[in-house]
């Protein structure tokens, strides 16, 4: 079974993965300077910082003596991360000696922002205008339902096209990059990525989506380096604050359309302008992937019978559970269902591994079995992975098989040769046969041709 893994990255690997002339035009804006400093490893923090007014190249020997010798591994991590964000240049001599200094315009730019402080191009909205604005938790309510519906509308169900029609061309374009697959005569279907995509954690589903959304930018006509400096300082908007939408240029105005269906973004009708309001999700976006703060209570608790009941009144957790288990019935508040056999196998089929759903499990546990250790029955967990193995029993690899050899001491050599490079798969030393992988096909018959 194919082994497909989605690797959600976060936010300041795609802004190093950014070419350096992108790379330094985003350093032209201050508060895209203190998201990558706020972004980086503490030692990387600690050597900006002390370099901000140094305006000449420090050698790599003296950067060195700034640390411990036990903390070696941690200055070569901070160098290179660094370095990889062109916040570090670096420069080698004839002698082959490393110098390092500051981007300058990094370096200009932070300075500036830390003495005298950031304005955002846009204020909140006036205490003067009467608009009611949503509650925090009204907003929160609202981000989670608006990110339902959009997986939902990816889950296909019917649901989902009643609440989600209005799904914008761009986000569609986002899903079938992966998620989707599109067949003669049939209607979209999830991929392996897809189904896989469903049993991640929001955090990591979020980065997924925003990664895609900017790897297609340049598609729509849109600057990557524009993009990215746009959603980096929604990062420093006030969550629950409206924005006038009228200081934003049509770039912008698109891509906030856009959020808006994920949830990262309200938007609000006032008589005459028309406003913008960043949720958590918007104002999280320069936060690792591995915060805990943001991650949800658990609702799903298992039994050691493989019964499982999901303590939740969300549509989309119902159909998430429908991937790789029987839900028998649902009230108002709970779900119930059982791990089944037939179940799994469906899931396995579709490219989703024992361990994922494992992990699903244990990370959505309910409060009151998440302390327990473990938070899933050992029991279920290793049949889990049983029934999986089930399905792995035959492993096929092409190999050539290869008898008549002249002599013993030319049929040892043609085992020590293969048993070398990890492809002898079979060898019968009575009748001199064995059976080597076909990677090394080619190499052996030119050594056997040189044993004669």
């Amino acid at each position: 079974m194919p082994q497909v893994r989605i690797i959600a990255k976060n936010f300041m690997d795609m802004v190093a993965s950014l070419p350096a002339i992108k790379l330094d035009k985003l350093y032209e804006n201050a508060f895209i300077c203190e998201a990558i400093l706020r972004s980086l490893p503490p030692l990387a923090k600690k050597y900006v910082l002390q370099l901000l007014y140094i305006d000449v190249p420090v050698t790599a020997n003296s950067l060195q003596e700034w640390v411990l010798a036990d903390g070696a591994s941690k200055h070569r991590v901070a160098v290179d991360r660094l370095i990889q964000l062109r916040v570090f240049t670096e420069t080698v001599d004839r002698k082959k000696e490393a110098t390092y200094r500051l981007n300058p315009m990094f370096q200009m730019n932070l300075r500036e922002h830390i003495v005298h402080g950031g304005v955002l191009p846009r204020e909140p909205m006036a205490a003067n205008i009467t608009v009611r604005l949503p509650s925090l938790e009204e907003l929160d309510n609202y981000a989670a339902q608006q990110w339902e519906c959009f997986l939902l509308h990816l889950i296909n169900s019917a649901e989902a096209e009643v609440t989600t029609k209005s799904i914008s061309a761009s986000m569609m374009k986002v899903f079938q990059r992966g998620l989707l697959s599109q067949r003669d005569r049939e209607g979209s279907r999830l991929t392996e990525s897809g189904f896989q995509f469903l049993l991640m954690d929001t955090n990591a589903q979020l980065w997924y989506i925003i990664r895609e959304y900017i790897s297609n930018s340049e598609d729509r006509g849109v600057d990557s380096a524009d993009l990215i400096s746009f959603l980096l300082e929604l990062s420093f908007h006030v969550t629950g604050e409206a924005y006038n939408i009228n200081t934003l240029d049509d770039v912008q105005r698109t891509t906030v359309k856009d959020l808006a269906d994920l949830g990262l973004i309200k938007l609000q009708q006032g008589r005459k302008d028309s406003w913008f309001i960043p949720t958590k999700l918007a104002t999280n976006l320069s936060i690792s992937l591995s915060d805990a703060s943001s991650r949800k209570q658990g609702y799903v608790v298992v039994e050691t019978n493989f019964r499982l009941y999901a303590y939740s009144t969300s549509k989309l957790h119902c159909e998430i559970l429908k991937l790789f288990s029987r839900v028998e019935y649902q009230l108002p508040n709970l779900i119930v269902g059982s791990i089944t056999k037939e179940n799994l196998y469906k899931a396995f089929a579709n490219g989703i591994t024992a361990d994922q759903i494992i992990s699903f499990l244990q990370q959505n546990a309910h409060p009151r079995v998440a302390e327990r250790v473990p938070s899933v029955p050992e029991n279920v967990t290793d049949q889990i992975r049983l029934w999986e193995s089930d399905l792995n029993r035959v492993e096929m690899t092409p190999a050539h098989f290869l008898d008549d050899f002249p002599s013993r001491d030319v049929f040892e050599a043609a085992c020590d040769f293969a048993r070398e490079y990890s492809s002898l798969l079979w060898e019968d030393s009575k009748k001199m046969r064995l059976i080597v992988k076909t990677e090394i096909y080619a190499h052996m018959k030119e050594f056997l041709n040189n044993q004669k």
